[in-house]
C-alpha cells in the first residue's frame, strides 16, 4: 500500500489525484502531517508526501530502522513539477514509484540513486536475493573497473558491464557458499523441491528434512524455487507450513502425471496410498533437470516426510520487439523496457543505430546487414537458449513482415517467447492520410523474393473481389519495378479511376512525406521500397484532402441519397 500524505490544497489536489488513479494501491493520511507520516510509515511500503524534502527527512528521520525495512519514500514539491526519491531507493522501490508519479501528474523525476543515474542495473534490483559486497562491486560497475561474472547456473540476467576477468565478482550460484571479498553472491530460484509425506506428518519434520537435505548437499535454501507434492497432498499441514516457512509456492501435481515420470528409486507405498510409484521424486522431476538429492526420509521413527531435491535451468528468454515506424515518441514503453531488460540485442544494423541510446551499458549487440533475417532469427533463438535475456528487433510490428515469424519457426518450448507490439507502417500511413482503414483492410506484400507471384497476385485479386481497402508494403525497387503496377491494374479491374490512393515515404521519420492521388493518376515509378501505398475501396473518399473510408455501407448510401 501507498500511503499519501499532503499539507495545502496544492498537494491535496495532485494527492487526490494519485489515489483517483491508484485506488487500489494507494491510501489517504488525513490530520497532523507529522501524525499522518509516523502512522502511513508504520503501514505502508511506501510514502508519496505532497511536502518539502526538507520536512520529510525531519519528520523520517526518527523512524528509520534499516535499509531493507523502510518503506520507500518520495516527495512531492508544491507545484508538481519534481518527484523526488527520497528514501529506499532501490529497496523500498522508491526509484520507480518517482517514475510512476512524475509519468501520472507529468512532473520530472528526481532519481540520484548511483547506478540508476548512469541507467546501469543494480545488484540489489535484479530480483534476485544477494549477498556479499553489493556496495563494493558496485563501486567497482560504475569506476568501470573489471567485474568478473561467473555464471555457475545459466540464468536470464538483465545487462551488466562484466568481464572474463576481474578483482570483482559477480557470482551466480545455488550452491552453499559465503561471498568472498570483493564479491556478489547472486542465488537465482533454480532448485525445486519435491516433498512426500504421511497424513499429519509435523510441520518441524518436513521442514527440517528439506533444510537438511539441501544443506548436506551444499545447496542454498534462497534458491528454493517452490515445493511440489501431489495433489492429493495440497493440504496437508505439513507440507503446507513447510513452503509458508521457507516463502515459497506449493506447486502439485495429479498422480497421473507423476507417475509417468522415470525416477531412480519408485516404491509401492506410494503407489498405494495416492496411486503413483514416486511422489518426492517425480513431483521435482517432473518440469525436467538435474536429480541432485535423490529421495530421502527424515529421521524420525517411523519416518513420515520424504523429500528429494531437482535443479532446473534457467529458462533464456526472447523478446520479440516491434520498433514502429522509427519516430521514438511511437516506440511504446514496452518496447523501451524490453530493450532495458535485455543482455542481447539481435537486430538490423539501421534499427539497432534508432534505439542506441536506450540500450543499458553492457548490453551485447549482435547486429548484421540486409537479407540476413534466418540467420538473425537463429542467433537470438540460440542465445537464448544459452539461457541469456535476448532483444530480437524489428521495425513496425515485429509480426507484421518482421522478425516474429523466422524466430519463432526456430524456436522451440525450451525458451520463454514475448511478443512486444508496434505501430505497424500501415498504421503510420493511414493516420497521417486520414482514415483509409475505416473498414475491413489488408495488407499486401508485393515482394516475390520469398513468395511466388502467382501467390500474391491471387490474393491481390481477391482483395479486389471482395472490396477491401489494401495496403501494399515492399511495393517497388530498382529490381522489382513491373509488380505494382500489375497489382494496381488489377484493382482497376474493380474499382474507378477516382478511387483514392494514399502514398506515404518514411511514416513519422523526419523526412516524412505523404500525397492523396488516385488509382488511375498514380505513377508507380513515384515509389519505392521505404514507401507504403494504400487504395480504398468502393466507398473511401477524399474528404478535405484527407483519405476516409466509412465504417459502414449505410454511411455511403445516406451520402450518396443526399447529392
Amino acid at each position: 500500500m501507498i500511503g499519501l500524505i499532503s499539507a495545502t490544497a496544492a498537494g491535496a489536489a495532485a494527492r487526490d489525484r494519485l489515489a483517483a488513479a491508484w485506488p487500489d494501491r494507494t491510501r489517504v493520511y488525513e490530520g497532523p502531517v507529522g501524525d499522518a507520516v509516523r502512522t502511513a510509515f508504520g503501514q505502508c511500503e511506501q510514502l508519496v508526501c505532497f511536502l518539502a524534502t526538507g520536512a520529510v527527512v525531519r519528520l523520517v528521520a526518527p523512524l528509520l530502522s534499516g535499509k531493507t525495512e523502510d518503506p520507500g519514500v518520495v516527495c512531492v514539491d508544491e507545484g508538481g513539477r519534481f518527484a523526488v526519491s527520497l528514501l529506499g531507493g532501490h529497496a523500498g522501490g522508491a526509484n520507480e514509484l518517482a517514475r510512476e508519479v512524475a509519468d501520472l501528474l507529468g512532473a520530472e523525476p528526481v532519481v540520484t540513486t548511483a547506478t540508476d543515474a548512469v541507467d546501469l542495473a543494480g545488484l540489489d534490483t535484479l530480483g534476485l536475493p544477494v549477498e556479499g559486497d553489493v556496495a563494493g562491486v558496485s563501486r567497482a560497475l560504475l569506476d568501470g573497473e573489471a567485474v568478473a561474472l561467473r555464471a555457475e547456473v545459466a540464468w536470464p540476467l538483465p545487462p551488466l558491464p562484466v568481464a572474463d576477468q576481474g578483482s570483482y565478482t559477480i557470482r551466480v550460484t545455488d550452491r552453499l557458499v559465503e561471498a568472498a571479498e570483493r564479491e556478489v553472491v547472486l542465488r537465482p530460484p533454480s532448485l525445486v523441491v519435491g516433498v512426500g509425506a504421511s497424513k499429519g506428518a509435523p510441520v518441524e519434520e518436513v521442514l527440517g528434512l528439506v533444510e537438511g537435505a539441501l544443506r548436506e548437499a551444499g545447496l542454498s535454501v534462497a534458491s528454493v524455487a517452490e515445493l511440489a507434492t501431489v495433489d492429493a497432498k495440497a493440504e496437508e499441514a505439513g507440507i503446507v507450513g513447510a513452503a509458508r516457512r521457507l516463502g515459497v509456492p506449493l506447486v502439485t501435481y495429479s498422480a497421473g502425471e507423476l507417475a509417468g515420470v522415470d525416477v531412480p528409486n519408485p516404491s509401492d507405498a506410494p503407489l498405494a496410498a495416492v496411486g503413483t510409484p514416486s511422489v518426492a521424486e517425480a513431483a521435482a522431476l517432473v518440469g525436467g533437470g538435474e536429480l541432485l538429492v535423490p529421495k530421502r526420509k527424515s529421521a524420525a521413527s517411523p519416518a513420515m516426510a520424504t523429500c528429494a531435491v531437482v535443479r532446473r535451468p534457467g529458462r533464456g528468454r526472447l523478446a520479440v520487439v516491434g520498433l514502429g515506424p522509427g519516430a521514438r515518441d511511437l516506440l511504446t514503453p514496452r518496447a523501451q523496457a524490453e530493450l532495458r531488460r535485455a543482455s542481447v540485442l539481435v537486430g538490423l544494423d539501421q534499427y539497432v543505430d534508432q534505439i542506441r541510446d536506450l540500450l543499458r551499458p553492457g548490453t551485447r549487440i549482435l547486429e548484421s546487414g540486409l537479407g540476413a533475417e534466418e540467420e538473425r532469427a537463429r542467433t537470438a533463438v540460440e542465445e537464448a537458449r544459452e539461457g541469456q535475456a535476448v532483444a530480437l528487433i524489428g521495425s513496425g510490428d515485429a509480426g507484421v513482415y518482421a522478425m516474429a515469424s523466422p524466430a519463432l519457426a526456430e524456436a522451440s518450448d525450451d525458451i520463454d517467447v514475448v511478443g512486444v507490439p508496434g505501430v505497424t507502417a500501415a498504421l503510420a500511413a493511414g493516420a497521417i492520410l486520414g482514415a483509409p482503414l475505416g473498414h475491413d483492410h489488408v495488407s499486401i506484400s508485393l515482394s516475390d523474393l520469398h513468395t511466388p507471384w502467382e501467390v500474391i497476385e491471387r490474393r491481390v485479386r481477391a482483395a479486389a473481389e471482395a472490396d477491401i481497402v489494401v495496403t501494399f508494403y515492399n511495393p517497388r525497387s530498382r529490381g522489382r519495378d513491373w509488380q505494382l503496377p500489375k497489382a494496381l491494374g488489377i484493382l482497376a479491374e474493380h474499382r474507378t479511376a477516382q478511387t483514392p490512393v494514399g502514398v506515404v515515404r518514411n511514416a513519422s521519420r523526419p523526412d516524412e512525406s505523404s500525397r492523396l492521388t488516385t488509382l488511375g493518376s498514380l505513377d508507380p515509378a513515384t515509389v519505392d521500397m521505404m514507401t507504403v501505398v494504400t487504395v480504398g475501396n468502393t466507398a473511401t473518399r477524399d474528404i478535405a484532402g484527407r483519405m476516409v473510408t466509412p465504417r459502414g455501407y449505410r454511411w455511403q448510401s445516406a451520402q450518396e441519397g443526399s447529392e
